[in-house]
């Protein structure tokens, strides 16, 4: 059960000529300050021309009820019906809350994809996960519906500042340390200069994710590898999101949730040694800017991994790695064993 999705620079043509086909009775946009900015104008001609345009504010903070309800207040508003479509034009925040809110609206319109970020691109508009926060947490309201499409254009990868695209990249890492060992050997030579490899390094993501989805597409078993570097990476990203001043991307936060639980994983004899230090050396040497938080938060960060999804009877369970190209999940750890692995990355970075 995988997302139908085009890559290439004809995506444009292929949702024009494809929306010709489909006859929708409306068809409604949704995009973000940014978005709206750089990537609609590259698509609005390809669009019918009596469409809408929805715009919500950008970033992981707005990702919340409040902003479902903007979006909602609009489709009403405008009578939109259970034969239109929606059109998400931006990164994995906006497609998240842009799919919940058609699966949700109506009991549930179609709705297409059109990611602008590498980490969009690569992972969040795969697999059918939507939704939002909720009380701080990550994605703690949601659903599982497909897209009709994926579309994935390179030259939005053009429109993104580095720091956006280093952020992404860190999944294309997850998915090669939990997939593909050759792939990730691969990823080690091109140092920094993966952007000079985009397309490939992008088709290759899509293909380990939906693999993996297609076996398990409501995350019973498999599909939970996908969350290696998310238990501790979620929490520490929902604990800054506490200080906007603080907050950091997405991608920022799953890089030093590998760190952890690579570390986890040694310390429980599952990860080799030696695969632990070339992921640590890797990972280091590619985002060496160290995340902020004290020694005191340690604690107040590690109590948020009770609330991850994958936990069963109030027990934190990881999923993580026993070799290099190789995960594990449902791998019980204890809060304390969060916190040493979060001072282990403080004291070591």
């Amino acid at each position: 059960m995988e997302s139908n999705f085009f890559l290439g620079q004809d995506s444009f043509h292929f949702l024009a000529n494809w929306l010709k086909l489909q006859k929708y009775s409306q068809v409604v946009v949704l995009v973000d300050r940014n978005t709206k900015q750089f990537c609609y104008p590259l698509i609005k001609d390809f669009l019918p021309e009596n469409h809408f345009l929805i715009e919500i504010p950008a970033g992981e903070l707005h990702k919340n009820l409040q902003t479902c309800h903007q979006i909602w207040a609009k489709l009403t508003t405008w009578a939109i019906d259970r034969k239109a479509l929606l059109v998400n034009l931006g990164g994995g925040v906006l497609c998240d809350i842009g799919g919940f809110c058609a699966a949700t609206y109506k009991r549930g319109i179609d709705f297409v994809h059109i990611p602008t970020t590498l980490l969009a691109q690569v992972d969040a508009c795969f697999g059918g996960k939507l939704g939002i926060d909720f009380q701080g947490f990550k994605n703690q309201i949601g659903v599982f519906a497909l897209p009709k499409h994926v579309l994935v254009n390179p030259t939005f990868l053009h429109t993104l500042p580095k720091r956006e695209l280093y952020a992404g990249f860190a999944e294309v890492i997850k998915h090669s340390l939990i997939a593909d060992a050759e792939h990730f050997q691969f990823l080690v030579t091109l140092e920094r200069q993966f952007s000079t490899h985009l397309h490939e390094i992008v088709y290759h993501s899509i293909k380990i994710k939906n693999q993996i989805v297609e076996q398990d597409f409501k995350e019973q078993h498999l599909r939970k590898t996908l969350n290696f570097g998310h238990t501790v990476g979620h929490a520490i990203e929902s604990f800054l999101l506490q200080f906007p001043e603080r907050a950091i991307l997405h991608g920022e936060a799953i890089v030093v949730g590998m760190l952890c639980e690579a570390w986890l994983a040694m310390k429980r004899n599952l990860l080799p040694k030696t695969d632990f230090e070339q992921i640590w050396a890797y990972l280091t040497h590619i985002y060496p800017q160290k995340i902020v938080f004290s020694p005191e938060e340690v604690s107040e960060i590690a109590k948020l991994c009770l609330q991850d999804k994958k936990n069963t009877h109030r027990q934190i369970l990881l999923a993580t790695l026993e070799q290099i190209g190789k995960a594990v999940f449902d791998v019980p750890v204890t809060l304390g064993e969060i916190e040493q692995a979060l001072y282990f990355y403080l004291k070591n970075l």
